[in-house]
């Protein structure tokens, strides 16, 4: 079953961008201070801020590297972890032997 609701890359990448906008602003944290914190070049993480492209403008190292210095590292170790089985053929799969 196709899900018609389902976001592309592009939107949920950008969703992404915007909660990393609103986390910096919430700790006070100018871009150029994020930038340093980070290691993230300010150009890089300027265009992911209004672009939300990672893959073309940011690597997955790179948002790592914010997330680190937004101190929500453990929001990122926790991604993928509680993702629901879609049927009962993933869970048999997903059993180890």
């Amino acid at each position: 079953m196709v899900n018609l609701y389902q976001k592309t890359w592009a939107e949920i990448n950008m969703e992404l961008a915007k909660r990393i906008v609103q986390l910096r602003k919430r700790k006070k944290i100018s871009q150029k201070e994020f930038a340093v914190r980070s290691g993230v070049s300010l150009g890089s993480l300027k265009r992911f801020e209004q672009t939300g492209e990672i893959s073309l403008q940011i690597s997955l190292q790179s948002f790592t590297k914010l997330a680190i210095a937004l101190g929500a590292e453990g929001e990122l170790e926790a991604l993928f972890q509680e993702v629901p089985f879609d049927s009962i053929e993933e869970i048999l799969h997903g059993q180890t032997k």
